[in-house]
């Protein structure tokens, strides 16, 4: 059972209608089509609500079905579900996705300004992190803040494109994560672009939302750096407003 990911498509897009395809086990609701991102790369699931004739509730999260391309909307416990093949609005809680998107996009400039390979990743509403490979912690954090701050301040485009599996494959410096496998299996995989020709500063497969320019993130600071192993640090980043 496939959902249509609207937010693929559009990651502004606040308001979608929607109908239900199925119930899970679990309490979720299956639609045909989900304005919501389910949990994963490191990006929390949307919330938000559904509204029909009769009757709404709360999303609380969202996660990846069983089935391939599957999406489930969890909502809040004990929660009446609206009856499979009912039409539905769906409202994202845009405050929240916005907040991700933007240290999303951030996170994808700290793996600039620190070139090496990441071991694992999180992001937040207010803040977000990487974990490097990086057996010895940056001499001047300062110095790689001021830079983080000028290639927001730039107000790159951020884009998509598409390849084939078999294109990534044949390309694997593309892939920074070592923790996190890019979304293969659909046949294609998408990359985020960020910055044109010579103003490119990254490329990488993603399957998250991310904001139109780097502008939007707004003013970012480094906080924590943080020893976790012997190979890895840990580097916390805060969006500043």
């Amino acid at each position: 059972m496939t959902t249509e990911p609207l937010f693929q498509e559009d990651a502004y897009r606040r308001q979608a209608p929607g109908r239900v395809l199925a119930h899970t086990p679990e309490g979720g609701v299956v639609l045909d089509q989900s304005l919501f991102y389910p949990t994963g790369g490191g990006q929390p699931g949307d919330g938000g609500r559904l509204e029909w004739a009769g009757g709404a509730l709360v999303i609380e999260t969202t996660l990846k079905g069983e089935g391939q391309g599957e999406i489930v909307l969890v909502p809040a416990e004990g929660a009446a579900l609206p009856p499979v093949g009912t039409e539905v609005v769906q409202h994202l809680d845009w405050g929240r996705r916005h907040a991700h998107m933007r240290v999303h996009t951030a996170l994808h400039l700290l793996s600039v300004v620190i070139p090496l390979p990441v071991t694992g990743g999180s992001i937040g509403a207010e803040k977000g992190r990487l974990d490097f490979n990086m057996p010895e912690a940056p001499e001047d954090k300062a110095a790689l803040e001021a830079r983080l701050n000028e290639i927001v301040a730039r107000d790159l485009p951020v884009t998509e494109d598409w390849i084939t599996d078999a294109e990534l494959e044949a390309r694997p410096e593309m892939v920074k994560t070592m923790s996190v496998k890019p979304p293969t299996g659909a046949g294609r995989v998408r990359l985020v672009r960020i910055g044109q020709g010579e103003a490119q500063v990254d490329l990488q497969p993603c399957g998250g939302t991310h904001v139109a320019r780097t502008g939007e993130i707004g003013r970012v600071r480094i906080g924590k750096i943080e020893k976790k192993g012997r190979q890895n640090r840990r580097v916390t980043l805060l969006l500043e407003g």
